[in-house]
Formats: C-alpha cells, sequence, structure tokens
C-alpha cells in the first residue's frame, strides 16, 4: 500500500512532512518543556535524524508521523501525529504517537489527531490493536491515549538518552 498522502478531521489536516517542515519541528522538538519525556529537547542533528526516519517511514510502511496544520493555517506545523511501529519489549506493535508545539496544547488538537489515525489504522490497514507508549510521569500524553479509549495493557522500562525510562503501553483494540 502507498502512503496516505493527507487525512483530515473537522478541524485539522495532517499531511506527510517535507524537509520544508524541519524548522517548525525544531521549535516543537528543541523546546525544553515539550521535550521533558525524553529528557530534554534534541540538537539541531537529533531533530534532522527524526525528520529523516519520519520521511523514510512513509516508503517503508505507507505512513508515519504526519504534520498537523490548522486548515485556516496550513503553513504552520502545530504538532506532528501518526502511525509508526514501536518495539514493545522484543514485539513490533503499531503506536500512534503525537507531539505538540506548546503553544497549542489543552486545545484537544492531540486528541484529535490521534482519533482520526487510530481510525485510519483500523479502516485502512486492518489493525486489531493501536498502542500509545507513554513515559510514566506525561501526564497529557496518558490523558489523550485515555480520551482515546485506551487502557495500560503493561508497565516497562525503555533504555533512551542514556536514561532507564519507566513507559506504560496503553492500547485500543478493533471495536
Amino acid at each position: 500500500m502507498g502512503p496516505v498522502s493527507e487525512l483530515r478531521t473537522e478541524r485539522l489536516a495532517l499531511r506527510q512532512m517535507t524537509s520544508d517542515d524541519l524548522l517548525a519541528l525544531s521549535a516543537i522538538m528543541q523546546d525544553a518543556e515539550t521535550m521533558t519525556a525524553y529528557e530534554g529537547p534534541f540538537s539541531e542533528g537529533e531533530t534532522q535524524g527524526w525528520l529523516d526516519r519520519t520521511l523514510g517511514s512513509y516508503a517503508e510502511w505507507g505512513h508515519g508521523l504526519y504534520a498537523v496544520t490548522l486548515p485556516q493555517d496550513p503553513a504552520w506545523m502545530i504538532g506532528q501525529c501518526g502511525l509508526t511501529y514501536q518495539d514493545l519489549e522484543g514485539e513490533p506493535v503499531l503506536e500512534v504517537g503525537y507531539l505538540f508545539n506548546r503553544a497549542v496544547w489543552g486545545h484537544g488538537y492531540a486528541t484529535e489527531a490521534a482519533q482520526a489515525w487510530i481510525g485510519y489504522a483500523f479502516g485502512a490497514l486492518g489493525a486489531d490493536e493501536v498502542y500509545a507508549i507513554v513515559r510514566d510521569t506525561n501526564l497529557r500524553s496518558m490523558n489523550v491515549a485515555i480520551r482515546c479509549g485506551m487502557a495500560v495493557r503493561r508497565r516497562f522500562v525503555k533504555h533512551y538518552r542514556g536514561v532507564e525510562m519507566p513507559h506504560l503501553a496503553f492500547s485500543v483494540r478493533r471495536p
């Protein structure tokens, strides 16, 4: 299956990222408060690496993290949300990931975008289950997962950036 080019929700447009999105992505990933769950902001090189992996995921899987914009201001990437495959203690799982510019927190955009991707996973991809892997200190992301109908299925520790980070694996199963 080729990549889906765009998804729409009531308030959002979700489109594939391009190399032109690096500056907007940097505004998100180089913000210390936004990146607390990742043990701090990303460097320019780490942000570029993230974008490179994202672009590669479109060709590999037909989906990945997408730029989230508001239709009235399509030039401003307010966040990223999409489906990727993640390793959950040796098991590949389909995960909906979301990360938004702090300026738009509290408007329900992450939940709306994640719900669109969960619907796509169950419909177009025929997935039986979608996960959200969340650091156990990230209450905002936990709340998004819960609003998407997810429940905690597993607790585990991720080793990332030289730190052991307890995580929760939330998931929702096909209705």
